[in-house]
């Protein structure tokens, strides 16, 4: 009761359920046979544990844009960054075992006539520099690029141009053959991750559970930063920055934090996504994918944290389904559906059932306040907890 008091009880129902995939997906793969209605086959585990990749990159987006009013359209780019890093990583791994049996220099590197290893590409033949530099690349670039735009006071539209133009940089640079991370074919042809055949049955059950523990990880992260007094500096620069600074907070510091914060965690999910897909390219950093986030968040709505991981789920699903049945009306699909959110449901699924049952809440309690049963108006619980 008194964690669920702390961190919401929204945030325990998203955890038990990721408990309970991470037990449920491995066994029916893995204990049932594949003729078995209920058994999922291999291909569709990678497929799912991408699902919550976007999933926990949806959840970043909503802890700034949700939370604190700052609507990036460059998140795309610290998701592919710590795509990258892990990339980086994994290509360490192939060694003599790749096309030009190169034990030092990835392939692409070889067929460039490269004649040493980049200096930054030293240390990523060890996985816990690879997991740190999954979090500190995206982090340490959101900071230097948030503590000059927060310290400016560069908002609104500006903003999210500015950070649009940002991934956009970053997409131009990467293709480049010469920036060392592969030019326009990106990072590719894995082979192991922690001294596991990546292609192995089990490993992508790995990469799976993996993928749920920390989407579980990011929720509760989110949750505590939300319901702490923080959270509440983060709703108040977001609804009333200018009062909250005449009261005398320090607007910039709450919004650098929570910009930090959330591209680590994109930085995290964008790990988590290469090992299942198999490859990194500068495709990753096309400013549509970032659109993209910003309408799984919409969505499923945005200051809800459940919102944006159940429309990342649903766009996603629907994605899979329509890229497969009649692939050329799947953007008009996408922008349908966004701009019907905009139009009809505002804020978003969740947000629009939290306001149908906040409804019928106070409407019960206002028809037993005429019967004398109890106080009238409307009912006094703050938002719904998350």
């Amino acid at each position: 009761m008194i964690l669920a008091k702390f961190l919401g009880a929204r945030v325990w129902w998203v955890v038990a359920a990721l408990v309970v995939a991470a037990v449920l997906v491995p066994l029916a793969n893995a204990g049932l046979d594949p003729d078995h209605p209920l058994h999922i086959p291999d291909y569709a585990v990678p497929l799912l544990g991408k699902y919550l990749t976007y999933a926990l990159l949806a959840l970043s987006l909503d802890l700034v844009w949700g939370y604190v009013g700052i609507l990036s359209l460059g998140h795309g780019a610290f998701f592919a960054l710590g795509g990258y890093a892990m990339g980086m990583y994994l290509m360490r791994q192939i060694g003599p075992r790749g096309v030009y049996a190169n034990p030092v220099l990835p392939d692409f590197m070889v067929f460039l006539n490269w004649k040493e290893l980049p200096w930054f590409w030293q240390g990523f033949d060890h996985f816990w520099f690879a997991a740190s530099m999954v979090l500190l690349v995206p982090g340490l670039l959101a900071f230097v690029f948030g503590y000059f735009a927060f310290r400016s006071r560069v908002t609104g539209v500006y903003l999210s141009i500015i950070t649009q133009a940002m991934t956009y940089a970053l997409l131009l640079a990467f293709f480049q053959n010469d920036m060392g991370f592969g030019g326009n074919n990106g990072l590719t042809d894995f082979k192991d991750i922690l001294g596991q055949p990546i292609a192995a049955g089990s490993t992508r059950l790995g990469l799976f559970v993996a993928s749920c523990a920390a989407l579980a990880l990011g929720t509760l992260v989110a949750g505590a930063v939300t319901r702490s007094k923080l959270g509440k500096l983060m709703v108040a620069v977001r609804d009333a920055e200018s009062r909250t600074r005449f009261l005398g907070w320090r607007a910039e510091h709450v919004k650098l934090f929570a910009f930090t914060l959330s591209a680590m965690m994109a930085g995290l999910a964008g790990a988590l996504y290469v090992p299942q897909v198999g490859i990194i390219n500068p495709g990753e950093f096309a400013p549509v994918n970032s659109i993209e986030i910003v309408v799984w968040t919409a969505v499923g709505g945005r200051g809800t944290l459940l919102g944006p991981i159940l429309g990342a789920l649903v766009v996603n699903s629907g994605k899979s389904f329509f890229t497969a049945a009649a692939p050329e009306y799947w953007l008009f699909v996408l922008g349908a559906l966004f701009i019907l959110t905009t139009l009809f449901l505002p804020k978003g699924i969740v947000g629009t059932l939290d306001g149908g049952w906040q409804a019928l809440r106070d409407r019960r309690r206002s028809r037993a306040a005429e019967k004398g049963i109890g106080p009238a108006g409307p009912a006094t619980l703050g938002s719904p907890a998350e």
